[in-house]
């Protein structure tokens, strides 16, 4: 039988719905009963003060290091973070063997979300439905998402046990959060620094306290027969579109997996995080924020490597992090290529690979994969490595560190010189603790080279070129002086995930939207949009094409969905609505204007999940399927053949 895990694998430092259905609900629905999906009202937003934001951002923070399971406002007040320290005997055993994480160098967490089915006896071990590690690096400026499936087979390392091959979730139910850490450690080869864990309790109870979520929901989501007994799958009862989920409507949709698989529950989980994130931030005042740390401490535990408790100023420098996190710089790395039903299986080189982008996100990709989908030509602004020249200089007294770097600099493709005038390499002074890398302001591109070789030598500061430094420097763009946080080997280089580009496909596929939408066009007030253009590989669903309802029912907004089917089991749409400016839209990457009209682009990495059009007091976007298989060639096209129903209707 193959397994996930190979021994050594990671371990070097190569990589280091409310009622009702629409119509009858099942084959082709009756579309007349518009009211019977209603959204709760919007919650009024408060003032923005900086203590506001603060706080917001707080709530981001550990909502994001939970993976949207739960977390947040205790960020920012002493009290709360005492209240989370951790207290089971099961999570101070398993700290022991954490790692302690450096001030300013990238940390990663364990987050594990856990279920206790009411049904079941005193003392049955709890299952782990969410295993997820979050990297936070501060000098990057990036957040990394990386879900294990709870059916991947894996090497289950249980303390004092012989190991044994099971499913990934078999860790925590047989061996607690010890032998949860250990398997995961082994199987990504990374180091941990927090664990975090969580109860679904929690998670319902938090999302209620600050209002609901607003997500956008891919398909129709429905199961009526639901048990606790083993194998059976939970009642859920959700229709597409965006619109605002309650906690019990997240959890279900979070946890939903049977019609699919874990890789798809796994993005679902991923896109909670971003929706929650936006909705933290809008929505956690001064006074809901008691109410939303009353639940947070009862229902959530977390734990740094060393075993103290986690100190304020540390949860603040995260709260910081997140805060100035340019758009798109929460990454989401996923595992490809997993095999099998029941038992998921993944050859070690794509859990590699998963690693590589968890822990160096490629914080270009957007921007190179946007340049190729829209045919620009990309403007270079740091230098390839064949153009760079650098100097290594010993600041640290440690004999041949010198040669080591310049060694792996030039495997890596850099240019080394030596220092002018056959001076040794040494830097004037042998006490630099942290590496600095000075480069040539006077140099095109040195700056921006400077900052990516600071990358891959993980703790180092980037300055300016000092007189000093220059009389050494031989003319090379680049001088990194070794310190004492330098110990032998670099940092893994990003994964480059910028596609080819190809041509969109995409066929005529504007007939069966008209006869739908024609039937309520008396009856909405703003312009219908017909995607006269739709992947070749789609078409429209089967069971519930077209949504028509009230979004925010308080403002009157109303709301349009158009569903489509993508192969057997992935589902994209058209969300149409005259809410110009849904949470949803926050965060773009890059604005457009193709073909006369203006789009903004909202990327996952280098995958193009949405992309949105602005116009007659109505925003319309085409959202992607949740693994983003549409590629980015096609999401335009499709976005790019929108058009006006009323002129379609005339023609």
């Amino acid at each position: 039988m193959r397994t996930t895990l190979k021994r050594g694998i990671g371990r070097g430092a190569s990589f280091n719905g409310d009622g009702g259905l629409d119509g009858t609900g099942f084959g082709f629905p009756a579309l007349a009963p518009r009211a019977i999906y209603r959204q709760p009202p919007p919650i009024a937003r408060s003032g923005r003060s900086v203590v506001t934001r603060v706080l917001g951002w707080s709530a981001l923070v550990l909502a994001v290091i939970a993976g949207g399971i739960a977390g947040g406002a205790y960020l920012y007040l002493h009290e709360t973070v005492a209240a989370v320290a951790t207290e089971s005997v099961d999570v101070k055993k398993a700290l022991k063997s954490l790692k302690v994480a450096l001030p300013g160098e990238p940390a990663t967490a364990l987050v594990i979300g856990y279920d206790r089915r009411a049904n079941e006896a005193e003392g049955t071990p709890s299952r782990s439905d969410t295993l997820m590690l979050v990297r936070a690096d501060p000098d990057g400026k990036t957040i990394s998402l990386l879900s294990f499936p709870r059916d991947l087979s894996a090497e289950i390392r249980c303390p004092g046990q012989s190991t044994y091959v099971a499913k990934i979730n078999a860790a925590y139910a047989d061996c607690g959060t010890r032998g949860t850490v250990e398997t995961v450690r082994a199987l990504a080869g990374v180091p941990i620094n927090y664990i975090i864990t969580v109860n679904f309790r929690g998670f319902r109870q938090l999302v209620d306290k600050i209002g609901g979520v607003w997500m956008d929901i891919d398909r129709r989501y429905f199961n009526d027969r639901g048990g606790s007994c083993e194998g059976c799958y939970a009642t859920i009862n959700l229709r597409p579109g965006y619109q605002r989920l309650t906690g019990l409507r997240a959890l279900d949709f979070v946890r939903y997996r049977h019609t699919d698989s874990d890789l798809y529950r796994n993005a679902r989980q991923q896109l909670f995080v971003s929706a929650f994130k936006d909705q933290v931030k809008s929505s956690v005042s001064l006074l809901k924020l008691p109410r939303v740390i009353k639940v947070i401490t009862q229902n959530i535990e977390v734990g740094q490597g060393g075993g103290k408790d986690v100190s304020a100023k540390t949860v603040l420098r995260y709260a910081a992090l997140a805060y100035s996190l340019p758009p798109g710089r929460v990454f989401q790395a996923r595992i490809d290529g997993l095999e099998g039903s029941a038992d998921l299986y993944a050859a070690p080189e794509n859990i590699e690979r998963a690693v590589r982008e968890f822990r160096d996100p490629d914080v270009e990709s957007p921007r190179k994969a946007n340049a190729v989908a829209l045919n620009e030509k990309l403007k270079v602004r740091t230098p390839p490595p064949r153009d760079t020249s650098v100097l290594v200089l010993n600041g640290n007294g440690v004999e041949g560190s010198a040669s080591t770097a310049s060694y792996l600099l030039g495997q890596r493709g850099y240019q080394i010189l030596s220092p002018a005038g056959g001076l040794t390499a040494n830097a004037p002074s042998y006490d630099y603790f942290r590496t600095e890398v000075y480069f040539d302001a006077r140099r095109v591109g040195a700056k921006p080279a400077a900052r990516k070789l600071a990358n891959l030598f993980g703790s180092a500061d980037v300055k300016k070129l000092t007189p000093r430094i220059r009389l050494l420097s031989n003319r090379s763009l680049v001088v990194v002086v070794l310190g004492q946080t330098f110990h032998g080997r670099l940092a893994s280089a990003p994964v480059d995930q910028t596609p080819k580009r190809q041509p969109a496909s995409v066929v005529e596929g504007g007939s069966d939207a008209i006869g739908l939408l024609r039937e309520y066009r008396q009856e909405i007030d703003f312009p219908l949009m017909v995607p006269t253009k739709i992947d070749r590989s789609s078409s429209i669903d089967g069971e519930m094409p077209l949504r028509v309802y009230p979004i925010d029912p308080g403002k009157e907004h109303q709301a349009v969905r158009l569903t489509y089917r993508h192969g057997l089991n992935e589902y994209w749409g058209v969300q149409m609505t005259d809410w110009e400016d849904p949470p949803v839209l926050e965060g773009r990457n890059f604005v457009r204007k193709i073909g006369g009209r203006t789009y903004e682009l909202y990327y996952n990495g280098p995958r193009l999940h949405m992309v949105v059009l602005k116009t007659d007091g109505a925003s319309y976007w085409v959202v992607n399927t949740l693994l983003d298989r549409l590629s980015n060639e096609t999401m335009i096209a499709i976005a790019k053949g929108l058009r006006p129903l009323a002129k379609l209707s005339r023609a």
